[in-house]
């Protein structure tokens, strides 16, 4: 899936929306003790209270937000797993009742919970509906398009969520005109901020894919990897931040340490022309890069003397599997940060040909090329001419 498609699906979880129907939802409630379900209930989504349906929309929301590889991670289901998960979710996809579908999802949360012991209740939430997408927009004119045809898809979303105990406070009694202890005990369930949680199936040009799924991550680059394989049966995964430090690590070995700033500016700038160049075509697969890919955006970028064996060697000396390929998308920071006891830079790594690192009258200095006036505390800096 990309970021476009989960978008598309994120924002339909919506009230009264005819192009995402939720046929039941169902509350599992988990104790921390034994990990056993001490409470299971399940209703049609539409007779739950609006209030109660806009926390779990919102909830429901949160699994499906974030950046990919960071936060949100398409998994690929391993093949023949004993008990797999793959094929109980797809059968309880396809059951006809809704006791056969609360078995099969018992026996999901029954292996969430063989792994893994929490220091606190949980409560695990699932919903079976159905995700609809127009197969084209409706045209003002003729009024033709949008609802007309549309591609349908049946799913099931999972969210896994913690308790919080009340706190203790003082309100205030409206009735009898007194302040007193709040004595409320129930816990809360803590909607907020999923623990994990996943959609199933995935979704690519339109179409359910039951070979993977979609994953969410309680923190960004932090994926549950006892989750991943034990529960979800899914083959291993790499976190943007991991590639992201894997292409530095093979170009501190083909170029060394030392680089000019115009260097690397460069090769952020090349590969973020890789990136961009993809979404204007629209296609729905990432670009990833090779060895032979990082050779041809050196070279471009500037770097001297580029040998083929040594960046495959690099290559292979920093990536395990040697048919990986990085996802070009993860490996331009956001922003470079340059840290000195003078002062602190952020800025972005295509700015980077903006700074020189020079020695001026025998000291260390950043020359930092600029367009505008520099204004401080209200007043314009004078500027010197060397």
């Amino acid at each position: 899936m990309n970021a476009k498609d989960i978008a598309n699906i994120r924002k339909q979880f919506k009230l009264n929306n005819d192009l995402m129907k939720i046929r039941e939802i169902l509350n599992v409630y988990v104790q921390k003790e034994s990990g056993e379900i001490y409470h299971s209930v399940i209703s049609p989504f539409e007779m739950l209270e609006q209030e109660s349906q806009e926390l779990f929309l919102m909830n429901f929301k949160k699994i499906l937000t974030g950046a990919l590889d960071a936060k949100l991670f398409e998994l690929k289901f391993h093949r023949d797993a004993e008990d797999s998960t793959q094929m109980i979710l797809f059968d309880g996809l396809q059951s006809d009742t809704t006791d056969d579908w609360i078995e099969y999802m018992h026996q999901i949360v029954g292996k969430m919970f063989a792994h893994t012991v929490y220091e606190f209740d949980t409560v695990v939430t699932f919903i079976r509906g159905e995700y609809r997408k127009a197969t084209k927009k409706r045209d003002p004119e003729s009024g033709e398009g949008g609802d007309d045809a549309v591609y349908s898809n049946e799913f099931i979303l999972c969210s896994l969520n913690k308790t919080d105990q009340p706190k203790k406070a003082l309100v205030f009694d409206y009735v009898e005109r007194e302040f007193r202890s709040n004595n409320a005990f129930d816990p809360i369930i803590n909607l907020a901020q999923p623990l994990s949680g996943f959609l199933f199936p995935a979704f690519n040009d339109n179409a359910a894919d039951v070979n993977h799924i979609l994953y969410c991550a309680g923190k960004a680059n932090q994926p549950d990897e006892t989750f991943i394989e034990q529960v979800l049966n899914c083959e291993e995964i790499i976190t943007a931040m991991e590639e992201k430090d894997s292409f530095e690590l093979i170009l501190n070995k083909v170029i060394g340490d030392t680089v000019d700033a115009q260097v690397i500016s460069n090769v952020y700038e090349e590969i973020d022309r890789v990136v961009q160049e993809n979404k204007e075509n629209e296609e729905s697969e990432a670009p990833k890069l090779d060895s032979r890919d990082i050779e041809r955006i050196l070279t471009v970028s500037g770097v001297e003397n580029i040998d083929t064996a040594k960046v495959e060697h690099a290559f292979k000396a920093i990536v395990d599997d040697e048919k990986h390929e990085l996802k070009a998308s993860n490996l331009v920071p956001k922003s470079v940060k340059i840290e000195t006891k003078v002062a602190n830079l952020s800025l972005s790594p295509m700015d980077l040909k903006h700074v020189k690192y020079i020695m001026f009258q025998g000291k260390r200095c950043l020359l930092l090329e600029i367009d505008d006036d520099v204004i401080v505390e209200g007043f314009r800096l004078e500027s010197e001419i060397h």
